[in-house]
């Protein structure tokens, strides 16, 4: 699996309004731990990298833009709810930025909070991932 993929998840569309399922084993190879959802956002939010944590993340309302680095590269992309979704692997550096004022960012995590498995410093994420 790449280090990081972006999704569109599918929409369906009648007469009562949309619906946006996630089948989570088309976007994920592990079992779901933990979720939680970010809100109010007045500055960025992650800035850091996991060791063994995976998350899968969706902009389920506004916008925001997320900056990822795979230890070698960085990515940039808007996402737009309710339809944009990325799939983070370990050991990726991210970080969300440029909140709508009503963003809503959900998170599906493969593991419960671990404060050890986190990289809070961005030179000491290039040093263990460029070894």
């Amino acid at each position: 699996m790449n280090s990081f993929e972006f999704f569109t998840l599918p929409v369906f569309t009648d007469n009562r309004g949309s619906l946006i399922p996630l089948e989570l084993k088309e976007y994920i190879p592990w079992e779901p731990k933990r979720i939680y959802y970010a809100i109010n956002n007045k500055d960025g939010r992650g800035g850091h990298c996991h060791r063994t944590e995976q998350e899968l993340f969706i902009c389920i309302q506004g916008s925001m833009t997320v900056k990822l680095h795979d230890g070698k590269n960085w990515t940039e992309k808007k996402m737009t709810a309710p339809l944009e979704a990325v799939h983070v692997n370990n050991m990726v550096w991210h970080e969300f930025i440029d909140f709508s004022q009503d963003a809503v960012l959900l998170a599906i995590s493969s593991t419960n909070y671990d404060n050890e498995d986190y990289v809070r410093n961005f030179d000491q994420f290039l040093n263990e991932t460029n070894q």
